[in-house]
């Protein structure tokens, strides 16, 4: 059988041969293949085993295309060839984001810098990624303090206090987010310049941020002011003036109609169109929250936007729509604040006995429930939108990383036990790659439940096997 792969990339004319020297040299040449002919922006390779041969060729450009040609009882194989080469492409994208410089407008908002991936900001963003669960674990430490000062009353406090988080959670995310896209500012428009490393040190050196943002205002001027999109031509003049000449092999520029997206996701859920908030950061991220669907906020970043396609932020806007369709964020604040009521009453004595054991155990229990929901949200998205592959290729591109760890069983179970609301992405991400008959699935939370503990069950068998 022949299969076709069309890998989206994000990379500029200048590296597509470098993309594929990349993939030839550090994946290609120390793996179990022989024949590798590199000509061009092509290179074609086979892989041997006793039971059969896979044939493959490599097509470089905007677009990667992967073509594979194997028996059917290679199918395993060549779908793991696929996924190693899609990992090596996230590796040198990943790489390229170092020495690249990202403007971002959304027209008739603010001229701000973009921030750049900081470890502080993802451990920020991780916070607030997921229905606000992490909030409400922070309210231990507050939760002890009031009951010392309150007493009995301290219960009908921190209950009232979390209430409270959750009905104005809209209001706490858009704070998080530095652009609101509307049906009048729709679109997000992007300049980037993949620069070499020595000449990114030289503009980052010789350009502060007071520079960064006087040129995005007269590219703003030149461009957008005109009531049309930035162009890199529209870039290229302007740093130019600033004494700085780029190539334009290094250039790509993108305008993403993002509150389309969003109501489109909207419309295919029959909710209205939530609040659009964009935060200007390139952590590749994306959140829902709200007390319900009729005043829901979707919040956005810049880096997401860059790193994936319409289809695959469709994709992942279905999943932030699949929490507000399912009042998620309701929802889990009633299994914290049950958990919390039974804490002080049923389960006291068990608490006094042993604290920090009760701790990591009903944090464990309500992390592990939360994932739950997570997981149907997933299942949402496909059976809304119609395209589970299509989510599963956003998560490998933004999870590779944590993808590529979880390969090891020890790193399955963690994925599993860890205080975080999401399921481990490979079984997110083959879990969607597989789904069959999804569109008449009756209850999708509990096919949901019950695909997270046949999960976890076996991964803790692949661990002993």
């Amino acid at each position: 059988m022949i299969k076709e792969f069309f890998i989206g990339t994000e990379i500029s004319p200048a590296y597509y041969g470098e993309l594929l020297d990349f993939i030839y040299r550090y994946y290609l040449i120390p793996g179990e293949f022989t024949d590798i002919r590199k000509e061009g922006l092509k290179i074609a390779f086979r892989a041997l085993r006793n039971d059969g041969v896979i044939y493959g060729e490599l097509i470089g450009g905007g677009d990667l295309k992967l073509i594979l040609d194997y028996p059917g009882n290679l199918e395993e194989w060549a779908h793991s060839i696929y996924e190693d080469i899609f990992t090596s492409i996230q590796v040198f994208e990943d790489v390229l984001r170092q020495h690249t410089i990202y403007f971002a407008w959304v027209e008739g908002e603010d001229i701000i810098p973009e921030k750049p991936p900081t470890r502080r900001g993802m451990a920020s963003r991780g916070i607030f990624g997921s229905s606000m669960l992490l909030v409400y674990v922070l309210f231990f430490g507050v939760n002890i303090i009031l009951f010392v000062i309150l007493g009995f009353y301290a219960v009908i406090a921190i209950l009232l206090m979390q209430l409270g988080i959750i009905l104005l959670s809209d209001r706490i995310y858009a704070r998080m987010g530095e652009w609101v896209l509307t049906k009048d500012n729709p679109s997000v428009h992007i300049v980037q310049f993949q620069l070499p490393e020595d000449e990114f040190r030289f503009f980052i050196k010789t350009m502060g941020e007071d520079a960064v943002v006087r040129i995005k205002r007269e590219i703003y001027g030149a461009s957008l002011a005109n009531k049309r999109p930035p162009t890199c031509d529209d870039a290229r003049n302007v740093l130019e003036r600033h004494g700085f000449r780029c190539n334009p092999l290094y250039e790509r520029s993108r305008t993403v109609n993002l509150y389309r997206i969003v109501e489109r996701a909207a419309s295919a859920f029959g909710i209205p169109v939530p609040k659009v908030v964009l935060a200007n950061t390139m952590i590749a991220n994306a959140a829902a929250t709200g007390p319900g669907p009729g005043r829901g906020l979707v919040l956005v970043t810049t880096g997401l936007v860059v790193q994936l396609t319409d289809d695959e932020i469709l994709a992942v806007i279905g999943h932030e729509m699949g929490h507000l369709v399912g009042r998620d964020p309701i929802i889990l604040f009633s299994i914290v604040s049950a958990e919390f009521i039974l804490r002080l009453t049923v389960l006291l004595p068990v608490v006094i006995i042993s604290p920090i054991l009760y701790i990591i155990v009903a944090m464990g229990v309500i992390f592990f429930v939360a994932k739950f929901f997570e997981a149907r949200a997933d299942l949402l998205s496909a059976m809304t939108l119609g395209k589970p592959e299509v989510l599963a290729r956003a998560l490998r591109k933004i999870g590779y990383q944590k993808l590529a760890l979880e390969k090891r069983g020890s790193q399955r179970i963690t994925g599993w036990t860890a205080w975080d609301p999401h399921p481990p992405i490979y079984f997110r991400i083959n879990r969607l790659e597989n789904l069959r008959d999804y569109r008449n699935i009756k209850s999708p939370l509990l096919q949901s439940a019950g695909d997270v503990i046949r999960g976890l069950k076996e991964a803790i068998l692949n661990m002993f096997s």
